[in-house]
């Protein structure tokens, strides 16, 4: 993971050092030879793929300046360096907070989340609303394609309601907990704190962020977005139709992966996509 932009990139060896460096461990190493077990744990993960997706981004060549830049989530923190509003060192910081204080909620309250497939928005969110315990829409992917998170008990019990709703498919995912739920509410607090010591500056573009789907540039705002969305949906399928209603045409991808590209060319077919996978 990472390795060609390590040995073909001079910007992305400096900064991936510069990660080691401040993250007090030699995360290059899980990267490049770590086994899925290594990469799968929350305080790993997070950081390895903020890392992989701005290096592949800031290293790349020939790519136009950006009118405006949206994240998935953790990809949110990706964006923001991106844009100029955040620096490097700074988010990497953010999300080295972040993935732990998730972690230590996942091995508090065990959570669960779980794809579901072939119904409407609405139809998961009555669903959900009607199971006993906690269980909520977390990520808008596209139409009909939504993942739930919550209560382990109350995400199975939703998976059994939305089958027999229709549902085409109910998968559960391999995941940590049950993040962008009220679940990870204790990981707040500190989070809050990090954010606020953050300096964030004025983007050079519009960010779109997860909490609203809209264009934000205020640094407030920006701030006071990050944090919810520790403990709310991503609305990801709202904020790439808001991306086209306001001019958007082509998108480019960077990280280790083309999920976004699979996702944005479902919610609009039309629209072009390149992704960049380093």
């Amino acid at each position: 993971m990472g390795r060609d932009l390590y040995e073909n990139s001079e910007k992305a060896r400096s900064l991936m050092d510069k990660a080691n460096e401040i993250l007090g461990f030699r995360i290059t190493d899980i990267m490049f030879e770590g086994s899925d077990e290594d990469l799968r744990a929350t305080k790993v993960t997070q950081p390895a793929v903020f890392i992989h997706s701005v290096c592949a981004a800031l290293a790349a060549e020939g790519v136009p300046a950006a009118d405006m830049v949206g994240g998935h989530s953790l990809g949110e923190f990706s964006a923001l360096v991106a844009c100029g509003a955040v620096a490097f060192e700074d988010a990497l910081r953010l999300v080295a907070v972040r993935a732990e204080e998730m972690q230590k909620c996942c091995e508090v309250t065990p959570g669960g989340m779980a794809a579901i497939i072939g119904l409407p928005d609405s139809k998961v969110e009555e669903v959900c609303a009607s199971v006993d315990g906690l269980v909520i829409p977390a990520n808008y992917n596209s139409d009909g394609q939504v993942v739930i998170s919550g209560e382990k008990a109350a995400v199975e019990k939703a998976c059994e309601l939305l089958k027999a709703a229709g549902a085409k498919r109910a998968l559960p995912l391999s995941v940590g907990g049950a993040f962008h739920s009220p679940l990870m509410e204790p990981a707040r607090v500190r989070l809050a704190e990090a954010i606020e010591k953050t300096e964030v500056k004025a983007p050079v573009c519009p960010i779109y962020q997860n909490v609203n789907a809209l264009p934000e540039t205020d640094p407030v705002k920006i701030k006071e977005n990050l944090l919810k969305q520790l403990t709310s949906p991503v609305r990801w399928t709202q904020t790439v139709k808001n991306m086209i209603a306001d001019g958007a045409v082509n998108f480019k991808e960077f990280g280790p992966g083309a999920v976004l590209q699979g996702l944005i060319k479902r919610i609009a077919p039309s629209t072009g996509v390149e992704v960049t996978i380093l």
